[in-house]
């Protein structure tokens, strides 16, 4: 998967996610455009102060019709008609402003919403070899902080640069008709204006890359070492982690720093071309006031425009480095679309029931990567309810091994078989339904015992969910909790030991009721009694079913029917002889407990 989303691809994708809300984004730009008028016309009471309340100059035929034929010659009347306009100007300017403000606000959070939302449901589609490449924290970086910045590229990027553009033209357009030389001396800065935007936003687009990387690098130490806290404090390491939390958060601030010091220089340069112009136009404004060619209120008129004249430059310019941050960050996230499954459903897939459990191997090969084989050459065929023992040093293959039984992986070469199928006939969702798997570390969520245990079936009923934690020997502690079964067990079911976040495990495989079970290391980290009880428990769930348990503890499969010994990624022996294996081992995995 590229780091960031090719270019060539990004308009493509920002149209797609935009469609749905055109309305609202029009909308959006419609309420912006409106603001435009407004502003030009905030700076007519002031002229009609100066020209005609102050001075004796005639009020804009317009201008006349506003007023009764009576009044139109009367100071007061004047006067009355400026305020009036100033505070209905006002009054529109604000609710124009407030109405854009709620659109923005909701068009904006429907766009990150369904932007996370359609980054979520792929990235829990896409398979483990994907996940194992890309990370965790790099995934949740790019969902939860990159994704945000889609409603800044439209609302906050393209909507007001489009219509600071069209108001620039309105005004210039406006100052061209009072004075077409004030107007030629603003057009001549705008050059200059989007030259100083282009160079910004090109050092504003490597500055913001670096900073998104390092942001995501020191967001996998802060998961790291607070996920492993009781690691990191048994070890007394807390001043090593501090110490690489802040290396990496200074990296980035330093880059933090770069890029902003660009950006000061670059609005440094731009206030101050705004400026040079601003002065140039008074000098010559002021030339033609004294010649006559313009009045008093047509000067003030004109340096108000003047002003709203430049805040479009500035705008369109100060937006482009910006937008260079917001391209970056949505590049980043819309990149995890482009990952493509290794594991895909067949489009003849057929549907299957419940199977039967009858599982193949033949001359199975695997590497995660072309030059490192994982496994070689792997065949047996298992029947239907017997319980095999998968032993063998670290690192032998033992976990990739029931992996490519569940497809998480595919294999290299050869075929795997279920019930004679192999494994790619099956639909993904029906095949992983035939199985029932129960970790090392069991995994519970941040949620009540009895939604954790239903995980394996959500409309199953409570009285499904006490039974099948009877089942498991987890019944008594989940009673001896505050409230039972509604219980919340924590983060990561921190408040249990291992031995009863392992029942919850064991009760939310009897609950599946599938035909193949897959025990990795079940008991490796608990203790002896713990583990006892652990086995008791899964006595009554293997029954009838075909087994799969991957031992370090070679107590947990003396009573398997078949031992399959792995080596260095080959089987090495297949016997129902526990002596044969522990022979055949040659003491690379631990001896017997008990």
């Amino acid at each position: 998967m590229p780091e960031l989303l090719p270019e060539k691809a990004l308009n493509r994708h920002l149209v797609r996610l935009a469609r749905p809300y055109w309305m609202q984004i029009s909308a959006i730009f419609l309420l912006s455009l409106l603001a435009a008028p407004i502003s030009l016309l905030l700076a007519l009471p002031l002229k009609i102060v100066v020209d005609n309340v102050l001075g004796r100059e005639p009020l804009p035929r317009f201008l006349q019709a506003l007023l009764p034929a009576g009044a139109v010659g009367s100071s007061g009347a004047c006067l009355f008609l400026a305020v009036a306009m100033l505070l209905f100007l006002s009054l529109i300017l604000n609710l124009q402003s407030f109405a854009s403000w709620l659109l923005q606000t909701y068009t904006g959070e429907k766009l990150v919403l369904d932007l996370r939302t359609k980054l979520f449901w792929h990235v829990q589609r896409m398979d483990l070899a994907f996940h194992d490449r890309r990370g965790t924290n790099d995934m949740a970086y790019r969902i939860q902080h990159d994704a945000p910045a889609i409603q800044y590229i439209f609302l906050q990027g393209a909507v007001p640069m489009l219509s600071s553009a069209l108001s620039f033209v309105a005004m210039l357009y406006v100052t061209a008709r009072i004075d077409w030389v004030l107007a030629v001396i603003a057009v001549s800065l705008s050059p200059v204006l989007f030259l100083l935007g282009r160079k910004s936003s090109h050092r504003a687009r490597a500055g913001w890359d670096g900073i998104k990387k390092l942001d995501s690098s020191a967001m996998l130490v802060l998961h790291e070492a607070l996920s492993s806290i009781r690691v990191v404090k048994a070890f007394g390491q807390e001043g090593f982690e501090d110490q690489r939390f802040h290396m990496r958060s200074r990296e980035r601030m330093v880059k933090q720093v770069k890029v902003a010091s660009s950006q000061a220089v670059f609005h440094v340069l731009m206030t101050t071309t705004i400026a040079l112009g601003t002065a140039v136009a008074l000098l010559a404004g002021v030339r033609h006031v004294n010649s006559g060619w313009i009045t008093m209120g047509d000067l003030l008129l004109i340096m108000a425009y003047m002003a709203q004249l430049y805040e479009p430059l500035r705008t369109i310019s100060s937006k482009l480095p910006e937008l260079q941050a917001w391209t970056i960050s949505v590049r980043r996230a819309l990149a995890l679309l482009h990952g493509v499954p290794e594991i895909v459903e067949m489009q003849n897939a057929m549907p299957a029931g419940q199977v039967a459990g009858n599982v193949s191997f033949s001359n199975v090969n695997f590497s995660y990567s072309s030059s490192v084989p994982v496994l070689e050459d792997i065949s047996f065929s298992i029947p239907a309810g017997t319980h095999v023992g998968v032993i063998g040093p670290s690192g032998s293959g033992k976990s990739t091994l029931v992996n490519l039984l569940t497809r998480f992986y595919d294999p290299s070469s050869g075929h795997i078989t279920l019930d004679g199928r192999d494994l790619r006939s099956y639909g993904l969702a029906d095949l992983r339904r035939q199985f029932s798997i129960i970790l090392q570390e069991p995994v519970v969520f941040s949620a009540t015992v009895a939604e954790n245990i239903s995980y394996a079936r959500p409309d199953a009923s409570r009285a499904d969910v006490i039974e099948a934690a009877k089942a498991a020997r987890a019944h008594d502690f989940i009673m001896a909790l505050p409230q039972a079964y509604d219980t919340r067990i924590g983060d990561g079911g921190n408040r249990l030991s291992g031995g009863q976040r392992q029942r919850l495990a064991i009760a939310r495989a009897f609950l599946k009721n599938a035909p193949v079970l897959i025990f990795d290391e079940p008991t490796s980290a608990v203790d002896v009694q713990t583990e006892s009880e652990i086995m008791r428990a899964t006595e009554e769930l293997v029954r009838n079913r075909t087994t799969f348990v991957i031992a370090h503890r070679l107590n947990t499969v003396r009573k398997c029917d078949v031992l399959l010994v792995l080596k260095e990624g080959r089987l090495q022996a297949i016997t129902s002889d526990f002596g044969t294996a522990v022979r055949e081992l040659g003491g690379a995995v631990a001896t017997p407990v008990g």
